[in-house]
């Protein structure tokens, strides 16, 4: 994973905690550990909690038109330097059509109060006719692949997005879209953590030169979809307790010696700082052997997508059967 210092904070007279950069294929700078902003609940100052975060040294925000928090999202930039930060959002199933993406980009740049994005990604491979949540499963069609990422190119030729990607393709869905895309996608971001590797996507990623970026790197404990397996793996308890870091702080720093990106979530000014401290430090060959015992389950299935009438009929056909 090729490298780089993060940047001085803005806060007063301190020097935010360098976080390091990996370069896309776009020759742009993505910093390996970004903000998420994908909750069921959030704070009422999110907007506060996001400047905190940069002035930390964050400068990965991360954000999507599904999760209404563009406009928050934008309202930190505001308060920074946007040429410091790195700014992702994702295009939602509803304007997983052609013709939809491009128009899709604008408006949440407009919500953002951006000019573009450093990256967009194709949230699901899955289409809608109608937005929201919950999903209903009427509106799905099916996805054209080739059409939606035809406007992806678009959305990168006309500057809107520096970088473009994808977000919950499989091995094999990758490999298609690697085969038809003029412009490669630089990022695939999905779930992966200690407990789901993803050991088939990071292959086929890797051969392309494509940035793996993990989602619920800790778990998405106590989300309503998410598990415990990370933030109560006994195996990282122990490990944590012998090297005095948090379990948080192990199952970041795996993932970060696996040459990933990641995207992580907290509201919390302490475990902020606390999931920044992992750089300094490495697991040791013993640890990491403790650390790939512990039991692999995906479980951010996408059963929302399910419908018996199609496009997708059952959790292998998403996943084109790694689940």
């Amino acid at each position: 994973m090729a490298t780089g210092a993060g940047d001085d904070g803005h806060g007063a007279g301190a020097r935010a905690t360098a976080i390091p950069s990996v370069i896309l294929n776009t020759g742009h700078a993505m910093p390996v550990l970004g903000f998420g902003t994908g909750s069921p609940s959030k704070p009422a100052d999110l907007a506060d909690t996001i400047v905190h975060a940069i002035r930390l040294g964050y400068r990965h925000l991360d954000t999507a038109s599904m999760y209404r928090t563009e406009p928050t999202v934008g309202a930190a930039v505001a308060e920074s330097v946007r040429a410091d930060l790195f700014v992702t959002s994702k295009l939602w199933i509803s304007d997983a059509r052609p013709g939809r993406v491009v128009p899709a980009l604008r408006e949440s740049l407009a919500r953002l109060g951006l000019a573009y994005l450093d990256l967009f990604l194709v949230h699901w491979p899955v289409a809608a006719t109608a937005g929201g949540l919950p999903v209903d499963k009427g509106t799905l069609v099916e996805f054209d692949m080739e059409g939606v990422w035809r406007g992806m190119e678009e959305c990168h030729r006309l500057g809107l997005a520096r970088s473009v990607g994808v977000s919950n393709f499989s091995a094999a869905k990758m490999e298609r879209l690697l085969a038809l895309a003029a412009v490669p996608p630089a990022v695939n971001q999905v779930e992966m953590n200690v407990g789901w590797r993803q050991e088939k996507v990071r292959e086929v990623c890797a051969r392309h030169g494509v940035v793996v970026a993990a989602y619920s790197p800790l778990g998405a404990y106590g989300a309503f979809w998410g598990s415990d397996a990370v933030m109560e793996s006994g195996v990282l308890h122990d490990v944590a307790a012998a090297r005095g870091k948090t379990v948080a702080q192990v199952a970041l720093r795996w993932l970060y010696e696996q040459g990933v990106c990641f995207v992580a979530r907290s509201y919390n000014n302490e475990r902020l700082k606390q999931n920044m401290e992992i750089f300094e430090w490495e697991l040791s060959e013993e640890e990491k052997g403790m650390i790939a015992t512990i039991p692999q389950r995906r479980v951010s299935l996408g059963e929302r997508f399910m419908s018996p009438d199609g496009p997708y009929r059952s959790l292998e056909e998403l996943w084109d059967d790694d689940i």
